[in-house]
């Protein structure tokens, strides 16, 4: 199977697990326990239709939107993840450079493998920076004032990740960072000689927001439930919350917000946006999809802040539907990780067309010219 094969997101999965050690595939593919919230995320969006309008004059289609007082040219973009450069040695460098290509923002996390001061010079399209609350208050000090100073328009804190999910296919493969040979995952890395070669032979793996202050995860193998579970602050509140968006002073969301009750605390505490999200299934199975909860949320804050929905977004009729309920954007991992894995920026490129190309043709479909023109009219809910 070649990159030019792909069409769609299950067509990029298929690519990235025939290029990728079984360990790192199931890395970016697993979620917690049963992973029942990981294929709901997905499901959600099958349990509302689309109702088309006809005859609406739809020669000319504008997908742009405007979040976190930017404007980007597409409905979507392109939410931070860990550890990029274990999928393609390209990393983020990749990501950040089809983002840019597609006029979208794009989000590196604190587990990013390139710097925010490398981003920043490579990326002029908006940026967020994902905030992962340690214990270290030096490295919460370093990281706040280092996407500060690289001048990244949006700081978010997520907030699901305050211990790891039980995620049982990397304890299963042994997945760690740094990647280390078992005696189960040798004959993995070996039947994929290409990502182990690049791995070896480009440049190294490392954390550079992190690696002053802890050798876990770069220097020290660790899994991502294990660093989540001991160096994040188990402690941190709503106070905590509030004094970080006092301390960033420009545009700041919470990521993994699930509830209304928590939707509005974030607007009183003075965020800007907040992601919908429960971390891709991979935190709390049995948890709402985030679609399911979008429209009390959006009803509930959607006029002070900005609602993005992310997660199990696998087509451009998803990304209608959740901006016909009311959602500013729409943001995912996997919507472009596969894509990352499979063909470095060359892939994420060809990601972004593809949605680019089906949310345009939806939208004509629709008879919408714009994504203001969308609304709850447009859905029959089942």
């Amino acid at each position: 199977m070649k990159l030019t094969d792909c069409y769609n997101f299950h067509d990029f999965r298929k690519l990235a697990k025939q290029r990728l050690p079984s360990p790192i595939f199931h890395y970016i593919d697993g979620a917690a326990d049963d992973e029942v919230t990981y294929r709901r995320n997905t499901k959600s969006y099958d349990d509302v239709d689309l109702v088309p309008n006809v005859l609406a004059g739809v020669e000319n289609i504008d997908l742009s939107t405007t979040i976190f007082g930017k404007k980007i040219k597409l409905p979507f973009y392109c939410a931070p993840t860990a550890l990029q450069r274990l999928f393609h040695y390209e990393g983020e460098r990749a990501v950040a450079k089809a983002a840019q290509k597609h006029g979208t923002m794009f989000g590196i996390s604190s587990l990013a493998t390139v710097s925010v001061e490398e981003i920043a010079e490579i990326s002029n399209t908006p940026k967020m920076f994902q905030f992962y609350f340690h214990k270290d208050r030096g490295l919460n000090d370093s990281m706040l004032e280092r996407a500060k100073a690289a001048k990244f328009d949006v700081l978010a804190l997520t907030v699901d990740t305050i211990t790891g999910g039980n995620r049982e296919r990397d304890l299963r493969t042994g997945f760690t960072s740094p990647p280390k040979l078992t005696p189960s995952s040798l004959l993995s890395f070996i039947s994929k000689p290409i990502w182990t070669f690049n791995y070896l032979t480009k440049p190294k793996f490392e954390l550079p927001h992190l690696q002053d202050y802890v050798g876990e995860g770069t220097n020290i193998s660790i899994s991502i439930g294990e660093y989540f579970s001991t160096m994040l602050d188990q402690t941190v509140n709503w106070k905590d919350a509030e004094k970080l968006c006092s301390k960033w002073g420009g545009h700041f969301a919470l990521k993994g917000i699930m509830s209304v009750e928590d939707a509005k605390r974030a607007a009183d505490i003075g965020c800007t946006g907040i992601m919908l999200s429960n971390h891709g299934g991979r935190q709390l199975d049995g948890s709402r999809a985030p679609f399911d909860q979008l429209a009390e949320i959006v009803d509930a804050v959607g006029d002070k802040i900005d609602v993005i929905c992310e997660g199990g977004i696998q087509r451009g009729t998803h990304i209608l539907k959740a901006l016909s309920i009311g959602a500013k954007a729409c943001s995912g991992g996997r919507l472009y990780l596969y894509a990352l894995a499979a063909a470095g920026q060359k892939g994420v490129e060809r990601a972004l067309d593809l949605y680019r190309a089906e949310l345009e043709r939806d939208m004509k479909l629709m008879g919408r010219t714009s994504i203001n023109q969308l609304s709850r009219d447009n859905l029959k809910f089942r």
